[in-house]
């Protein structure tokens, strides 16, 4: 994307560039600010993540955030508290189109993803005539268009979600596969220790099946060197830090000049 061409909904363009395996560089929001959202805006990232896991938002809180990406050219994407109906047809009809679906560990978990964020007869999603994403009722043909426009990527984070990548990778609408480094290498025994070579080697298994059913591979790599080997790798949409980390850094190099 060109960091001067806003970011649009119709027709989803960061959906198609997942889909066509373009290389898309990110940046975490976990302030929970709007101000903050929009600085970020302001850099050029091709997509922002605005957390709701582990972040302390709700869909009133990320209303505005999404408000302050209007002008960006960074494609607004959310991670929900957990893959729950209910929840993501909040969030749906809040605005959001991109969705980043924490621990999933099944085939049946993303088909549930997805079917979420469709409705009816694709999916169950619920029908509100005039909410936010909808331009509260003023785009007409909103309802024959907008399953296609909703891009779904979905987290591997466990041993389960490992084994059975390849299957989640062959669901429909499962756009792509993002590895958490984290919370895998905590579930493979290695807490805070992702470059362990066991975590390694199931990150591998995952860039193979999703290879293998061409979709794309997202990761979170805030330290360069590993963003970079990820790349090389394959991984396609890469966030190369948070807003939290950016901060912290600058603010304890400002103090520590004066020390």
């Amino acid at each position: 994307m060109s960091a001067s061409t806003p970011y649009t909904a119709f027709p989803n363009q960061f959906r198609r560039d997942v889909v066509a395996g373009k290389r898309l560089i990110g940046c975490w929001s976990a302030l929970g600010s709007p101000i903050t959202a929009e600085v970020l805006g302001l850099a050029g990232f091709d997509w922002l993540l605005l957390d709701g896991e582990h972040a302390p938002n709700d869909v009133l809180s990320l209303i505005p955030q999404l408000m302050a990406l209007k002008d960006s050219p960074s494609a607004p994407v959310v991670r929900p508290a957990w893959n729950d109906t209910v929840l993501l047809k909040r969030l749906l009809d809040a605005g959001f189109y991109n969705f980043l679906i924490p621990f999933v560990q099944s085939a049946e978990e993303a088909r549930r993803a997805v079917a979420a964020t469709r409705y009816p007869p694709d999916g169950v999603r619920g029908v509100s005539v005039a909410q936010r994403s909808n331009r509260y009722g003023t785009v007409e043909n909103y309802m024959q268009i907008i399953n296609d426009e909703i891009c779904v990527v979905v987290q591997i984070e466990n041993l389960a979600g490992v084994e059975a990548s390849a299957e989640i990778a062959a669901v429909p609408g499962v756009d792509g596969l993002f590895i958490g480094p984290s919370d895998l290498a905590a579930a493979l025994g290695h807490l805070g220790n992702p470059g362990h070579p066991d975590v390694q080697a199931a990150m591998a298994v995952v860039f193979a099946a999703a290879k293998a059913h061409g979709k794309a591979v997202g990761i979170l790599a805030p330290v360069e060197a590993d963003a970079r080997r990820y790349i090389e790798q394959g991984a396609t949409f890469v966030a190369v830090g948070s807003d939290l980390g950016v901060f912290r850094a600058a603010t304890r190099a400002l103090h520590d000049k004066y020390l």
